[in-house]
């Protein structure tokens, strides 16, 4: 197979790990200075180099691997980390990642930057910032919009937090401020916090930020910890306190990273994500204590439903939506296994999703941007009657790169099983499961809602016949659906991704790896009892990438 440049301007691979040899390959990335205005930054665009090579880069990592997404976004270059820093800034979002431009060396790293008008056509830019002298990593970190600039905070392993500051239109000018303004303890010193990734907001004269980490915990078992800073300046910092009070929905051993602290719109209430080496992304749900600067947490829970890695949903990044009350979020995925996506492709984005409240002040997501703008050919199944135990194929209904859009009445039926990216034999097939008040009763700890959750799961056990592809428990999670309510799910296949909405509430997300080119097939079975399946919808969707449509 073919696949002449592995990553952009890796002349040699990095045969040293000297700090010596980092620093003489950081500055083989090539650095531009743009103009101001954005007619002249789209030109300078247009003849790039950096860009231009993306474009190649892009057409050969689509040749290679069958398994790349058309839809979802994925580094140009092949290889991605945490996203950083999502914003809306003077009418675009941006969207920035842990970037590997040195000859696949995950020692060195950058931020990558992509600029998108709806959250789904995502069109590269050159590398964002940059290593500084011997501060040859960038780790992740967000951004701040005000009214006339985007401030950046990111951390480095070495000495701290940095920020970075950007006012051109597609910010493609970044000024860092020289020191880090957050510093790492010195080895040996005391301090009551520890520096890691961060996050900045502001209220009035002040600038606050987190420093996301974990702390020993009963029986020397960490637990997840933000330590909150303060600022006028943005260059001299003031240590407060810890965060979070009340913070009880982790599991032993979570830590906090990557985190993103937002209002939810005008409920009142906040929303901290982030990021656990553990266990995967996370949210904690608080009202907001402005006085004492503490969040006190009411309710929590993973987007992730299992170990981190092995095709597991992984970091955020977060920015509040202009356009609603709630906020929107997108993530990385992991690869499913070392073997898969081989040639120089690891990792890619979720789709973005907008998470707010519902009347319980419990957290509910959908997924969000214009998606609809890459429905192409349609097809459409309206009233079938489910027998009960008999699994229907789906006349017309199938793809690899397709959304589907289900609604199920489910009568007296408890059980629905659906099967995407299934081969006519069987051999191969990715299995979603409803089951109706089979969870937990009352966790959204209301007496209003009386009822038990139903249960989503998605299971990729049987995706791939393949020996190469890594194995990884089904991810399973509850959500409300109340009594009669009609079921509506909101499925999205690209490739190596399914994304699962359950009535705009709760979703999952896996990664399988079809190996055989006819699974491509959509089966449902009602168990135990009969159902109605009232409505399928299913669009074949187009390439977000311009050498694709």
């Amino acid at each position: 197979m073919r696949f002449t440049k592995l990553f952009l301007f890796a002349l040699t691979v990095i045969s040293s790990t000297s700090l010596f040899a980092q620093t003489e390959e950081c500055d083989k990335v090539p650095r531009y200075t743009f103009s101001n205005t954005l007619d002249k930054q789209q030109t300078e665009l247009k003849n790039n180099p950096t860009l231009k090579e993306f474009a190649t880069l892009r057409e050969e990592l689509d040749a290679a691997d069958r398994w790349r997404p058309d839809y979802h976004f994925s580094a140009p270059d092949g290889k991605l980390n945490d996203p950083n820093g999502l914003c809306f800034w003077q009418g675009k979002w941006h969207m920035f990642y842990q970037a590997y431009p040195i000859a696949r060396d995950r020692k060195i790293q950058h931020w990558g930057h992509a600029v998108s008008d709806d959250l789904i056509h995502w069109e590269d830019l050159p590398w964002a910032l940059y290593p500084e002298k011997d501060d040859w990593k960038i780790y992740s970190g967000t951004t701040l919009v005000e009214e006339d600039r985007v401030i950046a905070i990111h951390h480095t392993p070495k000495y701290g937090n940095y920020i970075a500051i950007s006012k051109d239109p597609l910010l493609l000018n970044w000024e860092r401020l020289p020191n880090p303004v957050v510093r790492t303890p010195a080895k040996g010193e005391k301090a009551p916090y520890k520096v890691f990734d961060p996050c900045i907001w502001r209220e009035g004269e002040y600038y606050y930020a987190l420093s996301g980490s974990k702390e020993e915990g009963v029986g020397k078992i960490r637990r997840p910890v933000e330590y909150l800073f303060r600022s006028k300046d943005l260059k001299k910092w003031t240590y407060l306190h810890p965060f979070v009070e009340k913070d009880q929905f982790f599991t032993s051993n979570d830590d906090r990273a990557c985190p993103y602290f937002w209002p939810i719109g005008s409920t009142g209430k906040h929303i901290l994500l982030s990021f656990s080496h553990y266990s995967g992304g996370h949210y904690t749900l608080g009202t907001y204590d402005t006085e004492r600067q503490k969040l006190i947490a009411y309710d929590g829970g993973g987007f992730n439903h299992g170990p981190t890695g092995r095709g597991g949903f992984h970091a955020p990044s977060a920015s509040p939506d202009p356009n609603s009350d709630g906020v929107v979020a997108i993530f990385n995925m992991k690869r499913a296994s070392a073997a898969r996506e081989g040639a120089g492709f690891n990792e890619i984005m979720t789709l973005p999703r907008l998470l707010s409240l519902d009347e319980y002040d419990q957290l509910v997501e959908k997924p969000y941007g214009d998606y609809q703008s890459l429905r192409g050919a349609h097809q459409n199944i309206s009233n079938m009657p489910l027998e009960a135990n008999k699994e229907v194929v789906l006349p017309n209904i199938e793809g690899n790169v397709v959304e589907l859009a289900l609604e199920i009445d489910l009568q007296k039926c408890k059980t629905i099983e659906i099967n995407v990216l299934q081969s006519p034999e069987k051999e191969e097939y990715t299995r979603i499961v409803v089951m109706r008040e089979a969870g937990y009763p009352n966790t959204a700890r209301t007496s209003k809602r009386k009822i038990r959750t139903s249960t989503l799961m998605l299971d990729a056990t049987h995706s791939s016949v393949s020996d190469l592809v890594g194995i990884r428990q089904p991810e399973i999670a509850d959500f409300f659906l109340a009594k009669g309510e009609i079921l509506k799910l909101h499925i999205f296949i690209d490739r190596s991704i399914v994304e699962v909405f359950a009535n705009e509430r709760k979703s999952l997300v896996l990664r399988p790896y079809p190996a055989l080119d006819a699974s491509r097939l959509v089966s449902i079975r009602a168990v135990g009892l009969p159902a109605q399946l009232l409505k399928a919808d299913a669009w074949q969707m187009k390439s977000i990438y311009k050498h694709k449509q």
